[in-house]
């Protein structure tokens, strides 16, 4: 296969590129050398497109926050809502987990990433909750999907779960169990990301009411 013509190259083309560089090679590998021999050009023309390593995160920002569905959170069931936005949420970045440590402490600026965080708190809103409250929720919504996507509890426990007795007999008895419940390795991943978020939903929930009880007392 010939290499792209020079005409070819664009922000769009550059961010897919870099996508696929950090999904192979991991966030230490997406230079712009790297990118460059990745879209066949040489690393100086890269800079007529985007000015140096930060735009390129950004673009790349915006080019993972395209594929989350805010569809969602125009839900009128709001709890529904949020839970499916957060589903996929998280599998967005389950599917790209090397981006997390690019992107996590990152400046948001990309516009995905304003549009996505302005319908999360409108939904929020709704959700009664009041805008103090409800942008503490999105951070906290934050750390659930994204720390969900970057750890897999599971993977940590290798042995099976006989090889931690006698001396970890609780640890043995509830992988023991989890395992028996299916869905393989990620199983437990899935299990514990949905239990935490109903356990967060419910939460937000009860504190939406105890603010409009509040508020109504007053």
């Amino acid at each position: 296969m010939g290499r792209p013509s020079r005409a070819l190259l664009s922000r769009g083309a550059i961010a897919r590129a870099a996508l696929e560089v950090v999904d192979e090679a991991g966030p230490d590998g997406l230079t712009m050398r790297a990118l460059a021999e990745r879209l066949g050009v040489k690393a100086a023309s890269l800079y007529n497109h985007v000015a140096g390593k930060d735009e390129l995160l950004d673009v790349l920002a915006e080019l993972v926050n395209q594929e989350i569905d805010l569809g969602p959170l125009e839900d009128a069931d709001v709890p529904a809502g949020l839970a499916a936005y957060a589903r996929g949420y998280r599998a967005v970045f389950l599917r790209h987990p090397n981006t997390i440590a690019l992107l996590a402490r990152r400046r948001v600026e990309a516009e995905g990433q304003l549009r996505g965080y302005d319908a999360l708190l409108a939904a929020l809103g709704r959700a009664g909750l009041a805008p103090a409250d409800a942008v503490e929720a999105a951070a906290a919504l934050d750390y659930l999907v994204l720390g969900s996507a970057l750890e897999t509890f599971t993977a940590g426990f290798t042995r099976p779960p006989d090889g931690y007795r006698p001396h970890y007999p609780a640890l043995a008895d509830s992988l023991e169990a989890a395992a028996a419940r299916g869905g393989g390795p990620s199983g437990l991943d899935d299990r514990g990301f949905e239990l935490a978020l109903r356990l967060l939903l419910d939460g937000l929930q009860a504190r939406a009411t105890g603010s409009g009880a509040a508020g109504s007392a007053q």
